[in-house]
């Protein structure tokens, strides 16, 4: 069983043992069209908030398919909370951080615009490139958790502007970790000590040209932790997920 498809359920109902399911839209035309999903086959299907469930296929036509489920299984949300706070890059790095961050578990993505941001989503039209922007990094998101056959699609949250992440550094129960080579602590030591008693860890990660000294600054005033991953700089796509895998393998979670 390789594929999994997601189904949001009219008014959120959960899905049951022995009802019927039907999915529509893009997500049936790709079952379809392209997986050629057919009539009998037995398939995964799940709401992206926790559920996955498995049934047999039993009817299918262009625009849509059903699946009567014979087994399911529902997931807790994970503790803590793990969210990448990435910023915007160049060309497709940070759509690529998004995908690798959803691939290695993380539970929610905020975009932020940094100072040396290149790719900007303010100026003329900055509230149609916002929406435009974080519509595609859900879809992206979305397409990353179904390749992973995970049972919580991640929420792709509006961006934060630096005043609103020194906010939530300030937040009891968050923590806010900044991911850059000014830090003295590694994150593997910081996750040892502190990741299993936190409630929310937001991993901050600058564009191609770090953080500004200002941002730092500011974000360390706030009650932000700076820290490195090791003796290396990473790249922005994948400094994020690489950080969630020391998060994952210090909370038993890999």
């Amino acid at each position: 069983m390789a594929n999994l498809y997601y189904c949001d359920q009219p008014g959120g109902e959960p899905f049951a043992v022995g009802t019927t399911v039907e999915i529509s839209g893009d997500e049936a035309r790709h079952a379809v069209r392209v997986a050629r999903l057919r009539l009998g086959e037995h398939t995964m299907i799940g709401d992206g908030r926790g559920s996955l469930a498995t049934g047999e296929v039993v009817s299918v036509d262009r625009e849509r398919f059903a699946v009567r489920i014979d087994s399911l299984t529902v997931r807790e949300a994970a503790h803590p909370e793990l969210v990448l706070v990435q910023a915007l890059a160049k060309g497709d790095r940070d759509e690529r951080a998004v995908e690798q961050a959803t691939e290695f578990g993380v539970d929610a993505i905020v975009p932020w615009q940094a100072a040396r941001s290149v790719s900007r989503w303010d100026g003329a039209g900055s509230a149609e490139k916002r929406a435009k922007g974080v519509a595609k990094w859900a879809r992206i998101a979305r397409e990353a958790a179904k390749q992973s056959m995970r049972a919580f699609v991640p929420a792709v949250e509006q961006p934060l502007a630096l005043k609103e992440l020194c906010e939530a550094a300030g937040s009891p129960g968050t923590s806010v970790l900044v991911l850059h080579p000014r830090g003295v602590s590694r994150l593997s030591d910081w996750a040892q000590r502190h990741a299993s008693t936190a409630e929310r860890i937001m991993l901050a990660v600058g564009p191609e040209g770090g953080f500004a000294d200002t941002e730092l600054d500011a974000l360390e005033a706030a009650g932000a932790v700076i820290l490195v991953l090791g003796d290396t700089v990473l790249r922005t796509s994948s400094a994020g997920p690489a950080a969630l895998a020391v998060l994952n393998s210090a909370l038993g979670r890999w």
